[in-house]
């Protein structure tokens, strides 16, 4: 199935080191690659709630975000939103079980469009400091990787940019 409106969501959390890998994966993805109009990306940060003005308008939705599940730091996880809310019993992150509140809020409202998680097992989530730990920055990469693909497979185009020198 092709999507009109695929909404890359980066959530988290750039002072609390890894809960930022979101928002640094949308970073790379914006500093590498070009999209096509139907592919928007944004960097949700911790806004919950306000962001539902902008879920409403996704025909699909892919949330970067760290997820909390036991595994090795650096461990990445696609989960559906079925999935997703099935495995989400407890906090697994500093924000999201009110991001998943936020998400609950707009399939009550009827405005949750096909919901996709790529999360990544941080290593450390303790204030403050913005860098990556090495293993969640090893993981960035294929992150990115993985983000790229459920952008074209909901019909978005994905185009390296050439870095001249």
């Amino acid at each position: 199935m092709k999507y009109r409106n695929i909404l890359v969501l980066g959530i988290g959390n750039l002072l609390l080191h890894d809960e930022g890998i979101g928002i640094h994966a949308l970073r790379d993805l914006e500093n590498h690659y070009k999209f096509s109009d139907n592919v928007t990306l944004m960097d949700g940060g911790t806004l919950g709630m306000r962001l539902l003005d902008h879920i409403e308008q996704a025909d699909y939705l892919i949330v970067a975000d760290t997820f909390c599940s036991n595994k090795p730091p650096g461990t990445l996880t696609r989960l559906s939103m079925a999935e997703l809310e099935s495995q989400v019993a407890a906090k697994n992150s500093m924000h999201q079980v009110s991001f998943l509140d936020t998400l609950s809020h707009a399939r009550l409202l009827g405005i949750l469009p096909e919901t996709i998680l790529v999360g990544c097992e941080p290593e450390n989530l303790n204030p403050w400091g913005e860098d990556l730990t090495p293993s969640v920055e090893a993981a960035k990469p294929k992150m990115v990787k993985m983000i790229i693909r459920e952008i074209r497979k909901a019909g978005g185009k994905v185009i390296p940019i050439r870095e001249t020198g």
